[in-house]
């Protein structure tokens, strides 16, 4: 399924933006009748304007796009790591799904998932009004490390963390996604279990690990 040519464009130019990129050299843009229609579409809309040669996103472009990419990354994560999706299948679902949800449905798929910081290939999800109150009216599927009750456990979903030295720490550790971890203490550090081995980390990487609690 092809994305909406408007919505494909403010998509992309975000892309651009946040990898800091010029339009020119993004190389990622169509250049059809289509695309040109929709480009026109955006201008009048004053979703995009024009920088000599190049397009680039206008405040209310940025928020539009900011909420396709928030659909699409949640979507990644629901379908890969939750639903188990091969990638193309998922990458095809999350396309789908980045245009046919609310506002209101996606902070409650964002909370059913724990309000993941990040997609599945590291990049960061856009936060929605839902992360800033960390809504607990809807149970999260996936929870962050520190959250279990003490003594619970989960399986490892993915990790978000700050640097790749922590990530290479915990995985001579073990703790990898699919690796089914147990919280054993939370003061005065993070203790965490795995398999026959238990580690100290600090708060802050507790807060890094997110995992599936088992039943």
């Amino acid at each position: 399924m092809h994305h909406p040519p408007a919505d494909e464009i403010l998509e992309r130019l975000w892309y651009v933006q946040e990898e800091q990129q010029s339009h020119e050299s993004s190389g990622e843009l169509p250049s059809n009748g289509e695309f040109a229609a929709a480009v026109g579409e955006l201008l009048s809309a004053d979703l995009v304007r024009r920088r000599g040669e190049a397009l680039e996103l206008t405040t209310a472009g940025t928020e539009r796009a900011r909420g396709i990419v928030r659909r699409h990354r949640l979507a990644e994560i629901l379908f890969t790591q939750v639903l188990e999706a091969d990638s193309q299948d998922a990458e095809q679902s999350a396309c789908e799904f980045e245009h046919m949800l609310t506002e209101r449905v996606v902070d409650r798929v964002c909370t059913f998932l724990g309000h993941p910081p990040t997609c599945p290939h590291g990049h960061a999800i856009p936060p929605g009004s839902c992360c800033a109150v960390y809504s607990k009216k809807v149970d999260p599927l996936i929870t962050r490390l520190i959250d279990l009750p003490i003594g619970g456990s989960g399986s490892v979903v993915f990790i978000a963390p700050k640097s790749v030295s922590r990530l290479n720490k915990l995985a001579a550790f073990g703790v990898v996604p699919g690796s089914v971890i147990r919280l054993v203490e939370r003061k005065p550090s993070v203790v965490l279990a795995c398999g026959q081995t238990s580690l100290a980390v600090e708060d802050e990487i507790g807060r890094e690990i997110y995992v599936r609690p088992a039943v």
